[in-house]
């Protein structure tokens, strides 16, 4: 039987080849040849992900923690993870907002985070940006999808690849990262509002912590398939449309007898090209696409969907609505 350092040591350079499987899955045959810039929080499985990074790729590795400054506390954990950094010669920085987040709290901070996130990684040439999402945040964001009765996109739930934005960790157990932090000496923090049940998310993880009837490695893997169905039917879709005799007019939707879901995706594939914001889908799409079969204007933000004219049913126009004439004054 090895001695105890010799099994650590072991168990460390498993994990370490574990993620390097991981990266060439997402990143391709050269993913050692690249440069990451790590999002540290400071939790145990962020700092799990930059210490094993850093283990595979010295040099090739840079972090950044986004402080948003919306709790107390949040700058010294900043300053943890700096000092950690500082410690193992990691390149760190501390990423802040300019001003204060405004709208849904969660989700205004998370699309902050993201962009801050980017401008660093274009400020200092850095291939692809790492997060620490692991299975246990895949199942909590399944299970919130499914109750918001999204379809197969939501269902896909955190997706391991989105654009420069990487998520190796999402076939990982977070009790093995925690073990890995504590086994690695590595410090850490639990951030309060995961435990604040103001969150849905924290309400709901607090639920399925107690629960083992739902494995979160089996929902990672179902997420997994779900996004490659979502982007095989986006796929069909944009060629279903290509074939079109009058493909090149955006402002043309067609309906050939095409299955509910195919007919989803063409109508908000059509209002995208027509208005790159738009977003627009579940219950509201299907109130839309209602409708339209009905013979009825549908009118999206600010585009108008009409039945032409002769083609009840088969063939809408997009236009722009018109402009609503401001009130007179007096």
């Amino acid at each position: 039987m090895q001695p105890p350092q010799k099994q650590k040591q072991a168990a460390d350079r498993d994990s370490a080849e574990r993620l390097a499987g991981d990266l060439r899955a997402l990143v391709g045959p050269e993913w050692h040849r690249l440069h990451y810039g790590i999002a540290v929080s400071g939790g145990p499985d962020s700092m799990a992900l930059l210490w094993l990074m850093a283990t595979l790729l010295p040099g090739q590795v840079w972090a950044a923690t986004v402080d948003h400054g919306l709790r107390k506390g949040s700058d010294e954990e900043a300053r943890m993870v700096a000092s950690f950094c500082n410690r193992e010669h990691i390149p760190h920085s501390t990423l802040r907002p300019t001003a204060p987040i405004k709208g849904s709290l969660q989700a205004a901070a998370r699309a902050e985070r993201y962009q801050l996130l980017d401008q660093w990684r274009g400020a200092n040439a850095l291939d692809h940006i790492l997060t620490a999402h692991h299975a246990d945040d895949q199942l909590e964001t399944v299970v919130m999808r499914l109750n918001r009765s999204s379809g197969v996109g939501g269902l896909a739930a955190i997706r391991s690849r989105n654009g420069v934005v990487m998520r190796p960790l999402l076939h990982w157990r977070r009790d093995d990262l925690v073990a890995l932090a504590l086994d690695n000496d590595l410090p850490f923090v639990d951030d309060p509002s995961n435990s604040n049940n103001r969150f849905d998310r924290a309400r709901l993880r607090k639920a399925l912590k107690s629960q083992t009837i739902l494995d979160p490695a089996a929902a990672a893997r179902s997420a997994d398939w779900l996004a490659e169905a979502d982007e095989a039917l986006d796929w069909a879709v944009e060629r279903l449309v290509a074939s079109w005799p009058d493909a090149s007019d955006i402002a043309v939707i067609r309906n050939e007898s095409y299955p509910p879901e195919i007919f989803r995706r063409i109508v908000a594939l059509r209002l995208r090209a027509n208005a790159a914001q738009l977003a627009i889908r579940g219950a509201s799409l299907d109130g839309v696409i209602a409708a339209m079969h009905k013979g009825k204007r549908a009118m999206v933000g600010a585009l108008l969907i009409d039945p032409v004219c002769g083609f009840e049913g088969t063939i809408w126009r997009i236009s722009a609505a018109p402009r609503r004439k401001p009130p007179k004054k007096g």
